[in-house]
């Protein structure tokens, strides 16, 4: 049997947990209704729309990828610490695209120089961070959008990250009136707004989602299949996860309603009902993300949020067991420094040659597809109030699929530009004046979901029935 089964899902998320334990997950608020106005942007008149940030590393140079296609319309440029390598990125980027990208403009920034980062989110409406892992140097370009009055998006997958900024920044953000979006990348639009676009298709009150994500190679497989800043990105993720419980204790201080029938936790081994595939629960950030996702609805528009679980689904048993057995060594090893260190300094002796320095080739890249099943029960009828109780259990399912390819890179960096443009053409369709939000809670009444649609995802209803 081959490894790669085992580490796929390393490849569509930044800080996948590759283990069968499912974290406690209490969402309870930070989200406050306070009117405001729209965010005027003050910086319309700025050198840039967009800046790409980080551009001249893997994920980095997949962004300016897409931006040749997506933002060919609006003023973009690319920044970094090294003249040199984000010259060169211009070159390779431009050669792929077939195109000459030498007058795009280069902005040199580096996270250890607040001013320099200053200096670029002065520079642009919109900064594009892909400069990761963004635990380490994510707070520092975040600060900087925040003194400069810049929105933002990235593709932190990482949990404390993304709970621990809106924490501390999302109120200053909407008195600043900018965009602070993270999980823009696979972790976590295909979960978020494949929730969004279930509900909307509802026609209904959803009483719970459930979704299994599947990954499938084509063709030729190889080794090195993960690149290290991934790699690093969970490493860093798992050995602090202990962080989490204390940030959630003060970020959703607030009772959510008790939305009953409880959706109950599947065995931690499996069988999915959609497609009878051999699964474990999903560690990445998308049950984290749908919550707060529904939590922001349900304080900004009265609205019962839904329960969500996710989950992961393999091509057998033996692979199955196999994540189960590997995942448990890793969390072992990433608990001690020791551990950490050799993690971090052998990558492909513990990953046993699926993580390189290099990186996937593009060929592996796009013989990578993912489809993420959404199953969600509810109501045929509304209540007046979330805090009303059905007295008969849910009548409806819809069964809904979101697919792509090229989770990791391609799809992600979509979906990261999509999210940047989106905040330039749509605000006013936006919640709020700003914010630290999550992608359902910022574009949801947006034509996000479309314009995915447009370049290479799919998103589509199965079926729908009555129970």
């Amino acid at each position: 049997m081959t490894l790669l089964p085992i580490v796929i899902p390393l490849l569509a998320v930044q800080p996948l947990l590759l283990f069968p334990l499912v974290l406690p997950l209490r969402m309870s608020a930070a989200w406050t209704k306070k009117a405001c106005t729209k965010p005027t942007a003050m910086n319309m008149a700025r050198r840039l729309d967009v800046i790409i940030f980080g551009a001249s590393g893997f994920t980095g140079k997949y962004a300016v990828l897409e931006s040749v296609k997506l933002l060919a319309n609006m003023k973009w440029g690319i920044a970094g610490r090294s003249q040199n390598k984000l010259q060169d990125t211009l070159k390779e980027i431009g050669e792929k695209a077939k195109t000459d990208l030498s007058h795009v403009p280069i902005v040199l920034a580096d996270v250890n120089n607040q001013d320099s980062l200053i200096n670029m989110a002065r520079d642009c409406r919109v900064i594009v961070n892909c400069c990761g892992p963004y635990r380490l140097y994510g707070e520092p370009v975040l600060k900087a959008c925040l003194a400069e009055r810049t929105h933002h998006v990235d593709v932190s997958g990482e949990p404390q990250f993304l709970e621990g900024m809106q924490l501390k920044y999302h109120e200053a953000a909407k008195e600043k009136g900018i965009y602070l979006i993270s999980a823009c990348g696979f972790d976590s639009i295909p979960a978020d707004m494949g929730t969004v676009f279930l509900e909307q298709q509802f026609d209904g009150v959803v009483n719970s989602v459930e979704s299994y994500i599947v990954s499938k190679q084509t063709g030729r497989r190889e080794l090195g299949a993960i690149h290290y800043g991934t790699w690093a990105s969970a490493v860093h993720a798992i050995a602090n996860m202990n962080e989490v419980g204390e940030i959630r204790r003060k970020l959703f201080a607030k009772k959510m309603p008790d939305v009953k029938p409880k959706l109950p936790e599947r065995p931690t081994l499996h069988r999915s009902e959609q497609g009878n595939k051999w699964s474990l629960p999903f560690q990445g950030a998308d049950r984290s993300c749908v919550a707060r996702t529904q939590r922001f609805f349900y304080e900004t528009e009265n609205k019962r949020p839904l329960q969500m679980r996710a989950y992961i689904s393999f091509g057998g048993l033996a692979e199955a067991l196999a994540v189960s057995f590997v995942g448990a060594i890793f969390w072992m090893m990433v608990k001690t420094n020791f551990g950490r260190q050799m993690l971090l300094n052998h990558p492909k002796l513990f990953s046993f040659g699926m993580v390189s320095h290099e990186g996937p080739s593009d060929e592996a890249m796009n013989n990578t597809h993912f489809a993420l099943y959404f199953e969600g029960k509810g109501w045929e009828e509304k209540l007046a109030s979330p805090e009303d109780k059905y007295t008969t259990p849910p009548n409806k399912v819809i069964r809904t699929k979101v697919a792509g390819t090229n989770p990791g890179y391609g799809a992600t960096c979509v979906a990261l530009v999509l999210c940047g443009r989106t905040i330039l053409e749509e605000s006013d369709k936006m919640p709020g004046s700003g914010g630290f939000l999550t992608p359902g809670a910022a574009f949801a009444k947006t034509n996000l979901i479309n314009e995915l649609c447009k370049n290479g995802f799919t998103f589509e209803v199965l079926s729908t029935a009555k129970l």
